[in-house]
């Protein structure tokens, strides 16, 4: 990786909230006068309850708009794109159970919290 994708990286994890580069990439970042969009995709890192499972990604859930804190009197937005996997031994979805992942993981609490809040649009709880 060159000098300049680590810098970006590293402005990235200052920005985005902690640890989501973990399970997230950045797809495209588009700048208007009035708003930074960051389009965030799940990376295909089988769930950890599902690690002896036989998994097969079967591509993304719709995307959805979260807003995160302003920067520099822009309007950020995050478009995120959850991932979804085919259970071979059961014939059901899965998806990543966020609740599983802050119990054993080194991301904040307000991370874990805005992860929860995103798997309840896929759900329909909110």
């Amino acid at each position: 990786m060159n000098q300049q994708n680590e810098e970006g990286l590293s402005l990235a994890n200052v920005v985005l909230p902690n640890g989501i580069l973990e399970f997230f990439t950045i797809s495209s970042i588009v700048q208007s006068d009035e708003t930074l969009s960051i389009y965030l995709n799940e990376k295909n890192i089988f769930p950890q309850e599902y690690i002896n499972d036989k998994l097969s990604s079967k591509g993304f859930y719709d995307e959805i708009k979260v807003q995160d804190f302003p920067i520099r009197g822009k309007d950020v937005y995050l478009y995120i794109k959850r991932r979804r996997w085919l259970n071979e031994s059961t014939g059901n979805i899965v998806i990543r159970n966020w609740d599983v992942v802050a119990k054993g993981t080194r991301m904040t609490k307000d991370f874990a919290v805005f992860l929860k809040v995103i798997s309840r649009y896929q759900a329909g709880k909110l």
